[in-house]
């Protein structure tokens, strides 16, 4: 396949280009500024023919060097972690996803022959704070800032349907990588001796490891019957105290020094709610049904793999 892809040199993408490229499929990426052309050595090592230029800001987009790709891989769009939540960040994080996905939908819908899979990125954020309730992809959105963009996000997306693109978008929950992500965040305070749980300890944390993530991914490209909304996340949830006890236990260092709920709001503001404390217990449904097989489902068995590596 030939395959764009945005964010192609993020947390996830990077993972995704390595792994697609090593398996012969052509890798695109959307990139700012001029196209990049590769020399044909290059091309024939990794896979890459030459970038596409993009920019998500005012939607230049590089039309014939999208022509004719089979698919959009979209990933792009500003951490979500990376700075306090005031005005102008939520801004920049609302603009980077909603926005630069109706240029990018937008712009591929002239092309002559436009993508027929359109995989892009959402998050569990969608639902917003549910406490116990057992979320799937049926479920409500929630009402808050993350709700908020995830929606919209989707929504761009799912234009792409118009010019008949099989659109799947992919809500990830916490997604568990030694070099990125969330994980080496949490890991620092228990190789300090001071890791505890976050609040209460009674919110449910929906995860992934990278790996699984990049497999579902592929199974996103190649499987004809999946569409809309997916969960990527493991049908194993578990709450902030039993996730915890398991990184203390896999880490070899106590779980003493709990976070309060205060100090976290203190900290980190807004974010504190929506990233840390909020509780979201969501099932992969979608996947389930449509026959995915969870590599890493377990996770004493995943924070092993991925923190041993």
């Amino acid at each position: 396949m030939r395959i764009l892809v945005s964010g192609s040199t993020g947390f996830v993408g990077t993972a995704l280009v390595k792994t697609l490229e090593g398996q012969g499929h052509t890798v695109v990426p959307l990139v700012r500024g001029g196209a990049a052309r590769r020399d044909a050595a290059t091309v024939h090592a990794k896979g890459h023919e030459e970038n596409v230029a993009w920019d998500p800001v005012t939607g230049r987009f590089d039309a014939a060097g999208a022509e004719g790709a089979d698919a959009l891989v979209h990933l792009a769009g500003a951490s979500i972690a990376d700075g306090r939540w005031n005005a102008a960040r939520k801004e920049l994080l609302r603009t980077s996803r909603i926005d630069a996905t109706r240029h990018l939908i937008g712009a591929l819908g002239k092309l002559q022959r436009p993508p027929r899979v359109i995989v892009a990125a959402s998050a569990i954020g969608y639902y917003g704070d549910r406490g116990e309730e057992t979320l799937t992809e049926a479920s409500a959105p929630g009402t808050d800032f993350l709700p908020e963009i995830c929606r919209g996000w989707e929504a761009e997306a799912a234009r792409a349907a118009l010019f008949g693109a099989r659109v799947v978008n992919l809500r990830s929950g916490i997604i568990l990588a030694a070099h990125g992500g969330a994980l080496p965040r949490m890991v620092l305070p228990f190789k300090l001796g001071a890791g505890g749980r976050l609040g209460s300890g009674r919110q449910w944390m929906s995860w992934v490891t990278l790996r699984e993530t990049i497999s579902i991914i592929q199974f996103a490209l190649t499987t004809p019957g999946l569409a809309g909304p997916v969960n990527v996340v493991t049908p194993n949830p578990v709450r902030n105290t039993e996730f915890t006890k398991v990184l203390a236990k896999t880490l070899h260092r106590p779980a003493m020094f709990p976070a309060p709920a205060f100090a976290l709001r203190l900290a980190l503001g807004e974010m504190a709610d929506a990233l840390l404390l909020a509780s979201q217990k969501v099932m992969p449904a979608k996947l389930a049904d449509s026959g995915y097989r969870f590599s890493q489902p377990d996770l004493a068995g995943a924070l092993a793999d991925v923190l041993r590596k």
